[in-house]
């Protein structure tokens, strides 16, 4: 393997779990780190640019990325929207020396990790517990009775795996869980540059 070739860093976590937050602020502290922009199949919501933001495809394009094996993992969620990682995209970056992030939900990232072992940074990021959660998801206002039990149902399901990955860092106070994760990101940096 090329020394000059990136490696992957990989964030999951239930949803309201402080994924994006930690994301954005990552890619603006590490120039090195390139976001890996996943495929779906649901409408762009309003700003959303395709290719930017996501790279919106139709049910069959995507059943057909699918059939020709173009994604590192995706799924299909409860209401039929399907989201994806795209190989040729994130192998692209890889090669051009770049650290790829992917944000990803935890069965998809426990494949990609085991798909690149050594060569990925597994991060999963904890809510202090349940009802903290549910608190968040109240508190965004964006969620109904039914997909928030959905959501919250999930996310128990999710924190059962939390031990599989590299690193579980709970997120009970943003500023502390970032130092955290911004410090394991910096040592996988290093330590891959003296590899």
């Amino acid at each position: 393997m090329s020394s000059n070739r990136g490696k992957i860093i990989i964030l999951a976590a239930p949803s309201g779990g402080g994924k994006s937050t930690m994301a954005k602020r990552l890619l603006s502290d590490f120039p090195q780190i390139k976001f890996s922009i996943s495929a779906t199949t649901r409408q762009p919501r309003e700003g959303e640019k395709n290719g930017v933001d996501y790279h919106f495809l139709t049910r069959k394009e995507f059943q057909q990325r699918i059939d020709d094996n173009r994604f590192l993992e995706w799924e299909e969620f409860y209401n039929g929207t399907m989201y994806g990682t795209m190989k040729a995209a994130v192998e692209s970056e890889l090669n051009k020396g770049y650290f790829v992030m992917l944000d990803v939900d935890v069965l998809g990232a426990l494949n990609v990790k085991k798909m690149y072992g050594e060569e990925a940074l597994s991060i999963f990021i904890s809510p202090p517990s349940v009802s903290v959660l549910e608190e968040r998801l109240r508190n965004r206002g964006t969620e109904s009775e039914k997909s928030l039990a959905l959501r919250l149902e999930r996310a128990k399901k999710e924190i059962s795996y939390a031990d599989r990955f590299d690193i579980e860092i709970i997120n009970d106070s943003l500023e502390l869980a970032y130092s955290e994760i911004r410090q394991a990101i910096q040592t996988f940096i290093q330590n891959s540059k003296t590899e």
